[in-house]
């Protein structure tokens, strides 16, 4: 989905695997990054449900309303295929498509302008996304280098709605049995970035005599992992993800294209589980923090917000599986 966060890291946090060989390629590349991100197999499907959670908001930095999401949830679909290789395999096109629905379930609302309690229809929100990317790997200084420059398009269901992009360039710093650091930065081709330039980092360590690894992405993920039973694998800590759709709105106060951010701290376990080397499956749950939920204008900077909003933090429960067609059995 249209998650800044996420889609800037996806091909830099590859470098932990090709690092760790002596002669990278795209092979250990599209393992990596399969392995870390499942939005990233051929085919992807998840579902989530959050529960129940109170919220207070401001409109035009003024007293808004507060009242009570009895439900919230979210439905994720993704496609993705390579469409072009280099004969060398250094150099790869890759098309990308990504929808997804949420939907809200509310409780009584007291509105503080008019004093009055009420109650909202469910509502519900469409997004898309399309991508075309392009990945290059070298080296550098005889370390592991990737290269990428990506192009999105996105839309909601009425119409399309923006185009925007980044450019990355990712190198490996160490490279040891159990430990693995890379580093980066990364430059966002969209007008509403507040940092149009961002910094990389990623660490992976496999603790000595130990079966649990600890994977580090700034400022993404913080996991402990390890396997369990046969064909699973469990995942303790926390990830940052954001979320977004667009609103056509047409009130007294809004009229026109909307953008709602939300950024989330999420923290739980994970349980995934391979039925077979193309097919694996994943169960999540845990408490998800709300960190940030704000309205701008289309286009338009988060910081030059119309609309934000408080939220309590909430149980959160989700469940996916995907397909990876590439996948050697």
């Amino acid at each position: 989905m249209k998650s800044r966060i996420i889609s800037v890291l996806i091909v830099f946090t590859s470098l932990q695997a090709a690092a760790q060989e002596k002669e990278p390629g795209m092979k250990t590349l599209g393992k990596a990054l399969v392995d870390k991100f499942p939005t990233t197999r051929t085919f992807d499907v998840q579902y989530e449900q959050l529960g129940p959670s109170n919220y207070d908001s401001d409109l035009m930095g003024n007293n808004f309303e507060r009242g009570r999401i009895e439900s919230h949830n979210r439905f994720k679909a993704a496609f993705n295929m390579p469409f072009y290789a280099s004969k060398s395999k250094r150099f790869v096109l890759t098309t990308s498509l990504r929808y997804k629905f949420e939907s809200y379930e509310f409780g009584n609302i007291y509105n503080y302008n008019s004093t009055e309690t009420y109650t909202k229809e469910r509502q519900e929100f469409h997004y898309w996304a399309g991508a075309l990317s392009a990945t290059y790997m070298s080296s550098l200084f005889k370390k592991p280098v990737i290269y990428n420059a990506t192009a999105i398009v996105d839309g909601n269901k009425d119409d399309f709605q923006r185009i925007k992009g980044f450019v990355s360039a990712a190198i490996v710093l160490k490279r040891a049995q159990n430990t693995t650091i890379t580093a980066g930065a990364l430059v966002l081709l969209d007008p509403s970035s507040i940092v149009p330039v961002t910094p990389l980092f990623t660490l992976n360590h496999k603790f000595k005599n130990s079966k649990w690894d600890m994977d580090f992405i700034l400022p993404q993920r913080l996991l402990f992992r390890r396997e369990l039973l046969e064909n699973g694998r469990i995942s303790l800590g926390t990830e940052l993800n954001t979320e977004s759709f667009y609103l056509n709105l047409n009130t007294s106060n809004l009229k026109g294209i909307y953008e709602l951010n939300q950024l989330e701290l999420k923290s739980g376990i994970t349980y995934e589980y391979c039925f077979t080397p193309k097919i694996i499956g994943f169960v999540k749950g845990g408490i998800n923090n709300v960190l940030s939920t704000r309205i701008t204008e289309k286009g338009e900077r988060t910081n030059r917000y119309v609309y934000d909003q408080k939220e309590d933090p909430q149980g959160y429960f989700k469940i996916g599986i995907s397909y990876n067609l590439f996948q050697r059995n």
